[in-house]
């Protein structure tokens, strides 16, 4: 399913060398989301190690890359600042036990009732974010320790690296794929502003910044077993559980609709399920080795994708490369010029980006063209999972509202003087005060039937709009009949019982319908 190469060993090389420009692009998103979450740099470099593995092994998703992401780490800020930073390790590894459980129970298929609109709202919502994250890039510490805007000299060279980076990564498809574009422009950058001296920004600077501290490096040990130092009490559960939930539903929500992005692009389909217990996985062993835990990330696996990474072992590549350049060759992983992975974000941004959306806005339906404007809004306000949440509910009240109107009747009266109501459209919470204003037991004849060949009986609502159906005619001493009511309609009248006491007509030629009920 996954074999999109017939060479083998041209997808091996690909994976390989699309996995070592992945892991460049982690480093300083790690070190950033770990500032964000207000914890040392090597906990955000270990929970990208770890998750990248774990799911790039087992995960139900070739060629999607995981890692520390800014989703987990803004929800994880409060809980460091609160309670320390030994609570954020038991609420990520509790996160990881109900992903587990969500896989086991196959809840990862429910990402496939996400609206298109809502999928594109995600796409230009996270571009955005991209894009605005990168922003932060063009600062500089002043003599005064605050950040402030490169002026002059310094901000032209950073303008003009992020340009070449993406010109390289434009115009080198065009003449070879041999080498992933994306790292030929960071190696190229790197030995620019090294050949010239270049005063630009490199990693290790950027590092220093955030931390203030001059000394400061990307190089760590291995990460070591270390079981949460917190109380093993019903305390310690009530304030780590509810962070769990949200950290377990934000992970899972950006994992699951980043893999339906990345089957879109590969046309291929990945495993929800098998995804939501690898990620699951991968956040337990966080909690337990010193990670802050995360998810996929989508900027990272567009950048795999486009420099032709489908296999496993480009996110494998990507995670093994991250803790070598911890453990050995943190120096010259610190050199790489903060530009070239501004460039590549920017052209992952204007990748990801659906600028068909512009295109068709007019051409689709109003609510639909709101719901992309709104869940990119949101995302970019809050965050992606209630972003998405807010579109789906807004889809969903949406469709619920159309459907309602579309319940209607066609009427006519047959030989025997019954007046037979041919039911059309769904009967469901939102359509019961249109359905009942259908019909009139007071100027109905004696015998009236409800023909539900082209109707839907949906839910409980249904059930008690034909039991006040029911009363009515009975209150004008009238008979009422259902007729061509479906196995699964007729499940939900035997399971009222006696909540709805109406005749049913029997059908003699789709036999579903008897006088149980009567």
């Amino acid at each position: 399913m996954f074999d999109l190469h017939h060479n083998p060993e041209f997808r091996l090389k690909s994976d390989i060398l699309s996995g070592l420009t992945v892991a460049l692009a982690l480093v300083p998103e790690a070190v950033a989301f770990a500032f964000v979450a207000g914890v040392d740099p090597l906990v955000g470099l270990y929970a990208a190690f770890f998750m990248g593995i774990i799911t790039a092994i087992f995960g139900g998703r070739p060629g999607m890359i995981s890692g520390a992401t800014g989703a987990i780490a803004v929800v994880l800020v409060s809980l460091v600042s609160d309670h320390g930073i030994e609570y954020m390790f038991a609420a990520v590894a509790l996160m990881g036990v109900l992903q587990i459980l969500a896989g086991v129970f196959h809840l990862g298929k429910f990402i496939r009732m996400v609206p298109h609109p809502v999928m594109l709202g995600f796409v230009n919502g996270l571009a955005i974010v991209i894009f605005m994250a990168q922003l932060g890039q063009f600062k500089e510490v002043d003599a005064a320790g605050n950040l402030q805007w490169m002026e002059g000299y310094r901000l032209g060279v950073m303008i003009g690296l992020v340009v070449l980076t993406m010109a390289i990564m434009h115009f080198l498809p065009k003449i070879t794929q041999a080498v992933p574009a994306a790292l030929a422009a960071i190696v190229t950058i790197t030995l620019i502003c090294l050949g010239l001296g270049l005063d630009s920004p490199t990693i290790v600077d950027y590092l220093r910044d955030m931390t203030g501290d001059l000394s400061a490096s990307l190089a760590g040990g291995w990460p070591t077993f270390s079981i949460p130092g917190v109380p093993h009490n019903f305390e310690t559960l009530r304030i780590v559980f509810p962070y769990a939930v949200i950290l377990a539903s934000v992970g899972l929500i950006e994992s699951l609709l980043t893999l339906t992005l990345v089957d879109e692009l590969t046309e291929t389909r990945g495993r929800g399920n098998k995804e939501c217990i690898a990620q699951g996985a991968a956040n337990i062993t966080c909690g337990f080795f010193g990670g802050m835990g995360g998810c996929a990330m989508i900027g990272q696996s567009m950048i795999n994708i486009d420099s032709g990474g489908r296999g496993r072992t480009s996110g494998i590549v990507a995670a093994v490369v991250l803790l070598a350049s911890v453990l050995f060759a943190a120096p010259l992983i610190e050199m790489i010029p903060v530009a070239a992975l501004v460039g590549v974000m920017f052209m992952v941004v204007l990748g990801t980006f659906e600028w068909s959306s512009f295109r068709i806005i007019r051409k689709i339906p109003a609510s639909d063209a709101l719901v992309i404007i709104l869940v990119s809004g949101v995302t970019v306000a809050t965050d992606l999972a209630v972003a998405v949440f807010v579109g789906v509910i807004v889809s969903a009240l949406v469709f619920a509202w159309k459907h309602a109107q579309a319940v209607h009747s066609l009427n006519h009266t047959d030989k025997h003087g019954s007046k037979i109501y041919s039911l059309r459209g769904p009967l469901f919470f939102g359509s019961v005060n249109n359905f009942l204003e259908l019909f009139d037991p007071k100027n109905d004849p004696q015998d009236v039937i409800i023909d539900f060949k082209h109707a839907r009986v949906a839910d409980h609502s249904a059930i008690e709009a034909i039991d006040t159906l029911s009363e009515r005619y009975t209150k004008s001493g009238k008979t009422l009949h259902l007729r061509h009511l479906s196995s699964d309609c007729i499940s939900l009248l035997k399971k009222a019982g006696k909540m709805v006491e109406v005749n049913m007509t029997e059908d003699p030629h789709y036999f579903v319908a008897d006088d149980q009920l009567g």
